[in-house]
């Protein structure tokens, strides 16, 4: 890596009342030990209504439709699977369409500081209702039981649907956005080379997925590291998707590097800009201190830098800054090598979408970086040739590199 400068309608059960106003059809949701209150019959007002059958075990509820046909919906969580059917006329013209957000890893720290700042509003904007597709593994399921009822008892009127499983072909259906934190950390004595596989083929099978059933132009930040590799395993499994729809977060180093820079300057890191991480999350930045000192990786500002990375594309980038984020190298003004994801300084309009900043200044110290950090990821992509079509995988990272960002 190398830097540079709603009211509802009122039910007349004793045991849901809401006053928070809904914009479209929405699913609410009560913890599993309260659902065998939900057995009487709930009644709304004659322009909405809700129907359904509460099961008092761990499988969801089952809704009864009019034709009293059964839609069952296995990985919607508690009251999120109580379905309000509101008539167009009636759903509120202040918000937003609801977008799908699918989380990978889930039940792990960093998501639990996450969700909470999804289901808030302060990331896609307080008229913005989401969903979250939560993905988890079997041994974490019960985990993300335990999420989605955090989730439901903090009432946030944004959060319409919590969806939850194990497999990502369900949970990526229709997503927009799919934020993957997901990924296995290397165990004693365990090669680099090896993990490099084992996590390749979580984001290879998680690429394949997103290219059958997400939104065609769905929006993916890796978070697991290598973030970088583990982002171009994900996009070349996904040939629908536009490739320069991938980002690899490198958003945590540019905030660290802010807060140095801002340290060394004596001035508060609002004033600082223009800041640019070149290439990879590398362990160059201070990652295994921070280990050192708190006993474990970084949770709550990696979450903080997702949501950093998330606004900086669907808010206007302000005039004459940029922001850092992995990208697809393909096309680049900088000299890069292609077919690397590759962080690069960007701009945004807001949308969603990026453009590369061109003016940007070289000296002879940053290109020497810049080589660095792609030469590793060189040597990384030579690992992975297997899960990216690229042919038969070689790998010789070296003694010097075989250190993950964050290990120690």
């Amino acid at each position: 890596m190398a830097m540079t400068e709603l009211s509802t309608p009122k039910t007349t059960s004793p045991f849901l009342h809401s006053s928070s106003r809904l914009s479209l059809s929405s699913k609410l949701h009560l913890s599993n030990q309260f659902r065998h209150l939900l057995l009487p019959p709930l009644h709304t007002t004659s322009n909405s209504k809700i129907s359904c059958s509460v099961s008092q075990n761990n499988q969801a509820p089952v809704a009864v439709q009019d034709n009293g046909s059964v839609k069952t919906k296995k990985e919607c969580y508690g009251v999120f699977c109580l379905t309000y059917d509101l008539k167009a006329e009636e759903e509120t013209k202040s918000w937003k369409k609801m977008i799908n957000i699918a989380v990978s890893g889930a039940a792990g720290m960093i998501s639990n500081h996450l969700l909470f700042k999804l289901a808030s509003g302060s990331v896609f904007g307080p008229d913005q209702p989401i969903a979250l597709k939560l993905l988890g593994s079997e041994r974490s399921i019960q985990a993300l039981e335990g999420v989605a009822m955090e989730l439901e008892d903090s009432l946030f009127p944004l959060l319409r649907e919590v969806d939850i499983g194990t497999d990502p072909y369900e949970v990526f259906q229709d997503v927009e956005w799919a934020l993957l934190i997901g990924a296995k950390p290397r165990g004693p004595g365990m090669e680099r080379a090896a993990l490099l596989d084992i996590n390749g083929q979580i984001f290879a099978e998680q690429g394949k997925a997103l290219n059958a059933v997400a939104s065609p132009n769905v929006k993916v930040l890796v978070v697991g590291n290598p973030c970088n590799t583990n982002a171009l395993i994900c996009l070349k499994n996904a040939p629908n998707i536009p490739a320069k729809n991938f980002h690899a977060l490198t958003r945590l180093d540019e905030n660290r590097a802010k807060c140095q820079l801002a340290l060394k300057a004596g001035v508060f890191y609002d004033k600082v800009s223009n800041m640019t991480i070149w290439g990879n999350h590398s362990t160059t930045q201070r990652g295994g201190l921070l280990i050192q000192k708190w006993g474990r990786s970084s949770a709550a500002s990696t979450a903080v830098s997702i949501v950093d990375a998330i606004k900086s594309l669907v808010t206007p980038t302000p005039e004459g800054d940029w922001f850092s984020t992995g990208v697809y190298t393909n096309g680049n003004p900088y000299g890069i090598a292609e077919d690397l994801v590759f962080s690069m300084p960007c701009r945004s309009t807001g949308d969603g979408d990026y453009e590369l900043v061109k003016d940007v200044e070289f000296d002879d110290y940053l290109r020497n970086r810049i080589s660095k950090s792609e030469a590793e990821l060189l040597a990384e992509k030579k690992c992975v040739a297997h899960l990216t079509g690229d042919g038969i995988a070689f790998c010789d990272l070296g003694p010097v590199d075989t250190m993950l960002p964050g290990e120690v």
